[in-house]
């Protein structure tokens, strides 16, 4: 139960709602009868959706309904996200295809899991793991008393720190992943020319169609120019083979720290010291080597740690690395991840340094454009910073390429406030806004039209402008756009009259129904989570005391107004015109933060009351129709994090305990 020592207060002015709280607790209504019309159309009775996809977007269709359950939604959305997630598991397994192809779409369903996890015929980089396992993450800040969960936890980072032989992922001598692809098999070491082909010279396939990802990796510079029928020739053929296996797939790259997310889950349930060390070991490692080449992170090591190893030095040209046209965001992803690891599990925020030099390294190489636009270029290759144009699709050699290098571009937003909000330190703050200063062709206060789930950053322009005191009528714009797309979603779904097997012939379903980016960032107080493997950022979380569950109780809406190094604003409105609603708010997502001292104004008193805290946790009761507007001070990552609940006590439940 919740301990009776809590700091609690009331509040006790009567309010009509804002404007933000009746949008919020509209959008929370909108996006539950949406998850469950999502799940009666489109999903089989034992779970899975009529979707053929590979496996990262099929645990994708309902990732984040366990996270939305987490901020306030019904209970059954929790159960929709459970069900989803085991029935891709236990259909995926690589022991019997339960599906067959219905017509020739792109798509096609692949057996890709072997021991829960991916296995090696679909091994994935980090880029794509990354993005299945955001489905898995959130089961612990949905309910961490599952026992499989907690068990498959474990099962997943043995994986990764070498405690599973089965999945020799890890070289502990070099501090390396074996290769940019792992499965619960092992690390992916060698390739037929079909792999090779598609990843050097973006044809889908020995055919040649252009491929979305174009290029991914390099030979360079043991292969300055490949041709593009390199794989007629048989001694070309295995050549390319065994140096494409050599210099790519027998290779680390900094992608794969997102790998530091699943270890910390680990820890996170578990609160294991051997989780902890490997996110630190690994994490360092990749730090060590940035801080011997200069200060420029490489993208690839070799199978002995060597940077450039087998490339006579050259530091760039490795899977998704520097050479690729999304190569800097994707690598972005694995060390923003990283380093918000590190961070949680230690309170250092001196691991922030690694992220923070690589978005001043872009920086530094930026350039002003004639109308003032300041850009940053999005590829290294031999001649440098790559500054050229997008040469769009060209034919050679009767094979469609696609020249995916682009223009360079204005500074992406997802990094540099992921980075704001881990430290909350000026020098970060004054990163940001010498990026708006040069930013002339952006609107920072437009949060936009298309926002999605996937997150480039296009929300956090706008959410940094409110807290800069730029951009009050934020909260409500933020949350209308998600509701106008998320209403777009529903009506969509409801004039769907196909049947089951017309579905799975177009193999098309609505865009996703539940959108949590706006709600996480207004709630929580906090950037999306890095969409691609990074686990949730939360300035503070909220429970319901009286039904003992995460989130918002009924009726109740939330707003974090203020944001600073030492302080939350925090809003709360009980729009229930006859209930009384309490709630426990938590400093951070885990308990990482701890509470100081709380402010607010009570009905009939001039000025603030004042009330100590000195905990991870206060409650609030809230009568019918009233608000609060609590200021709480805040000291920032000084706690060892948990995914257990205030009323848990000194470890989680489980009652199977791995």
């Amino acid at each position: 139960m919740v301990a009776n020592s809590m700091t609690k207060i009331e509040a006790t002015e009567v309010a009509a709602p804002p404007a933000w709280a009746l949008m919020e607790r509209n959008l929370i209504a909108l996006m539950e009868e949406s998850g469950r019309l999502f799940a009666r159309q489109y999903f089989e009775r034992g779970g899975g959706t009529l979707l053929a996809e590979d496996v990262d977007d099929l645990y994708e269709q309902v990732y984040n309904f366990g996270l939305f359950y987490a901020i306030g939604a019904a209970d059954d959305l929790l159960d929709l996200h459970f069900r989803n997630w085991n029935a891709v598991t236990r259909i995926s397994d690589d022991r019997i295809n339960h599906r067959t192809r219905y017509n020739d779409h792109k798509k096609v369903f692949r057996p890709s899991i072997h021991n829960e996890f991916w296995n090696l015929e679909q091994a994935m980089e980090w880029h794509h793991l990354g993005e299945g396992n955001m489905a898995f993450y959130d089961f612990g800040v949905a309910d961490p008393t599952v026992s499989e969960n907690m068990r498959r936890a474990r099962s997943f980072a043995a994986m990764f720190i070498g405690e599973d032989p089965q999945a020799p992922n890890w070289d502990p001598e070099y501090r390396i992943l074996r290769s940019p692809f792992h499965s619960s098999q092992g690390p992916k070491l060698h390739a037929d020319a079909e792999y090779a082909n598609t990843m050097l010279l973006a044809g889908r396939g020995l055919g040649g169609q252009a491929n979305y990802y174009g290029v991914r990796a390099s030979l360079y510079p043991i292969v300055k120019n490949l041709e593009t029928r390199w794989f007629e020739n048989p001694a070309r053929r295995k050549q390319i083979v065994d140096l494409f296996d050599r210099l790519v797939l027998q290779c680390d790259t900094p992608n794969s720290l997102a790998a530091t997310a699943l270890v910390t889950n680990a820890y996170l349930y578990t609160g294991d010291d051997k989780y902890k060390q490997w996110v630190l070991d690994y994490t360092e490692a990749w730090m060590e080597r940035t801080e011997k080449n200069g200060g420029i992170c490489p993208d690839n090591v070799d199978a002995k740690g060597v940077i450039g190893g087998g490339r006579e030095g050259v530091w760039w040209g490795g899977q998704y690395g520097w050479n690729h046209y999304q190569g800097y965001n994707i690598m972005y992803h694995g060390i923003n991840i990283a380093v918000e690891c590190a961070q949680l599990l230690t309170g250092d925020s001196g691991y922030l340094d690694f992220l923070r030099s690589q978005i001043k390294l872009q920086i530094d190489n930026g350039r002003k454009r004639e109308d003032g636009q300041f850009l940053v270029p999005v590829r290294y290759g031999p001649d440098g910073w790559d500054w050229n144009p997008a040469p769009g699709l060209h034919v050679s050699d009767g094979i469609e390429m696609r020249g995916y290098w682009l223009e360079p571009t204005p500074l992406r937003g997802q990094d540099i406030m992921h980075l704001y909000h881990a430290s909350m330190a000026r020098k970060d703050y004054e990163l940001i806004t010498l990026v708006r200063d040069g930013d002339v062709e952006r609107d920072w206060n437009d949060v936009g039209t298309a926002l999605g789930e996937k997150n480039w950053g296009n929300t956090e322009f706008a959410r940094f402008q409110y807290y800069d005191g730029k951009n009050p009528g934020w909260p409500e714009q933020i949350l209308q756009a998600e509701y106008q797309q998320a209403l777009e979603t529903y009506e969509a779904m409801r004039a769907d009259e196909r049947s089951p097997i017309e579905i799975i012939a177009t193999n098309r379903l609505p865009s996703q129904p539940v959108l949590t980016k706006g709600l996480t960032q207004v709630t929580l107080g906090a950037p999306q989570s890095v969409y691609n493997g990074g686990l949730l950022r939360a300035t503070v979380r909220y429970f319901d005391a009286d039904r003992l569950r995460p989130g918002l109780p009924l009726d109740v809406a939330a707003l974090v107004d203020e944001l600073g190094p030492d302080v939350v604003g925090i809003q709360l409105v009980n729009t229930s015109r006859h209930e009384t609603r309490r709630l426990i708010i938590q400093a951070g997502a885990f308990g990482e933060h701890r509470f100081t001292q709380l402010k607010y104004r009570v009905a009939g008193r001039d000025g603030e009351v004042a009330a100590t805290v000195e905990g991870k946790y206060f409650s609030v009761e809230l009568p019918p129709s009233t608000a609060i507007r609590i200021e709480a001070g805040l000291d920032r990552f000084c706690n060892t994090p948990s995914y257990a609940f205030p009323w848990h006590g000194d470890g989680i439940p489980v009652p199977f305990p791995s």
